[in-house]
């Protein structure tokens, strides 16, 4: 699946960029998608040929900074989408620090299972909502409603944080009562 998301994304705005006849705002709103197309086969052939996760770690870092960008570049004109982009932001540094510097913990917070919980509660809904949103012209642009995005983006957190919490003492990663240091040194654990 996530090489056929990735090709997707590379596909698409490639054909997008060939017949754009060098409008900048559609090329500005095109090549953004080669981001997460490059990162779903990235991670897609990690997958299938068991690749150190390492390089795609130090890539995502280059990716948050982009999508840093994005996010401060769109708060005057939409500030929801400046929530999307650093939700984004958050998720693609999260891959950074996990798999491209190797750090596991955060204090007491197992970060593979953080990482986990904050794409399942704000990764699916930056993506899913928003187009539904879009393709039914009712995106709303105002102020309040940034507001609120931001709300239900700390709202995500938070709930990452407790549900890692919970996920982490079923499966014996962290120990409830012991503080852990955070591991630079360790192995990701890489699924089987």
């Amino acid at each position: 699946m996530n090489l056929f998301v990735g090709a997707a994304q590379v596909l698409l705005p490639t054909l997008i960029l060939v017949t754009a006849d060098g409008n900048p705002e559609v090329i500005n709103a095109a090549w953004p998608s080669y981001l997460f197309g490059f990162t779903y086969l990235w991670f897609g052939l990690i997958q299938i040929f068991d690749l150190d996760p390492k390089g795609f770690g130090w890539y995502s870092a280059f990716v948050a900074a982009i999508a840093a960008f994005h996010a401060v570049k769109s708060v005057g004109s939409d500030p929801v989408f400046a929530v999307i982009w650093a939700t984004w932001t958050i998720m693609w540094t999260l891959f950074f620090v996990l798999l491209g510097l190797g750090v596991t913990t955060a204090g007491r917070l197992d970060l593979g299972h953080f990482t986990g919980w904050f794409l399942v509660l704000l990764g699916i809904p930056t993506c899913t909502v928003s187009a539904i949103l879009l393709l039914n012209g009712v995106w709303v642009t105002s102020a309040g409603a940034g507001l609120l995005a931001l709300a239900a983006l700390l709202a995500g957190a938070v709930g990452s944080g407790v549900l890692a919490g919970r996920s982490a003492r079923r499966s014996g990663v962290v120990e409830a009562d012991s503080p852990r240091i955070s591991g630079a040194g360790e192995r990701v654990p890489q699924p089987a």
